[in-house]
């Protein structure tokens, strides 16, 4: 098939060279050239320059490395979703930022299954870019990202607003826990706190910093929503006089591709967000 073409041409990509390719995927090289010219022969350019030192992609090759990229993504996302199972008759495809999937992503794939019971929900976790990518290769369908990227096509909505405040453990609030929020987040946060740019302690995930701030002690910047549980129940107090940054949620999806079924679905989304509830990032609601 096409999608095993597009393989051996990601992985010369990949490799430098035909002979690496060949040595990855176990074939002879005889067997790569032959499919790097039937995937030429079919698309009518030449793909690489070969020399000495490898392979080069010419400005075609260049061009069509997106194209390869997509071609095996859809494929393996094919084989991995069909058949679809029997009670579905259809799959939506939600991603978010690691720090978002819980609890808004879980909040609204719970929702989504109370709502639409008759179509599948994949969710996906990854960085803001690789998730904008597979929302622009169609292998999303909706993402929640922090700071989203404007692409043709795209649309950006504000999904709902939040602060980062400081709070700190009161029976241990030492030492300062940096919690690593983003690159607009750590220029603001050095600018205004450059006494804690090198913590003794630092998370790149949200819900790790919260619960070993809970179990060990210290101070960090969490998202209002999440702290307030804890700030009502004397879990965590507001360091006074601490900087606060703004801190939005944003909801991307294409403007090609919105049926009613993802209309509904971000209709679940908004009702999520209106609704508030516990947002405290507990995965055992019993602690």
């Amino acid at each position: 098939m096409a999608v095993d073409l597009a393989r051996t041409f990601l992985e010369i990509v990949r490799c430098g060279s035909f002979v690496g390719a060949a040595e990855h995927l176990h074939l002879t090289q005889a067997a790569i050239t032959a499919r790097v010219q039937s995937l030429e022969s079919q698309l009518n350019c030449s793909l690489f320059v070969r020399n000495r030192s490898g392979a080069r992609l010419t400005p075609d090759g260049e061009a069509f490395v997106d194209f390869a990229n997509r071609m095996v993504i859809a494929w393996e996302a094919a084989q991995q979703e069909l058949p679809l199972p029997q009670s579905c008759a259809e799959i939506l495809h939600i991603g978010g930022e690691p720090s978002l999937c819980n609890p808004l992503m879980l909040k609204w794939v719970l929702a989504l299954r109370k709502a639409m019971p008759r179509h599948a929900v994949h969710s996906h976790i990854g960085d803001g870019v690789n998730l904008l990518r597979r929302l622009e290769q169609g292998a999303l369908d909706a993402a929640l990202v922090y700071h989203p990227l404007y692409w043709q096509g795209v649309q950006v909505e504000l999904l709902m607003e939040e602060k980062l405040v400081q709070v700190r453990n009161p029976h241990q609030p030492g030492p300062y826990v940096f919690v690593d929020w983003g690159e607009d987040f750590r220029h603001r946060h050095n600018a205004a706190l450059p006494h804690n740019t090198r913590a003794e302690v630092s998370f790149n995930l949200g819900p790790l910093a919260l619960q070993y701030i809970l179990e060990s002690g210290g101070a960090g910047y969490f998202r209002t929503r999440v702290i307030q549980s804890y700030l009502d129940c004397g879990m965590l107090e507001l360091v006074p006089q601490a900087p606060e940054f703004t801190y939005p949620v944003y909801l991307l999806y294409s403007r090609d591709r919105c049926p009613a079924s993802l209309r509904q679905a971000i209709e679940c989304l908004r009702d999520v967000v209106a609704h508030g509830g516990d947002w405290s990032q507990r995965w055992d609601p019993m602690i």
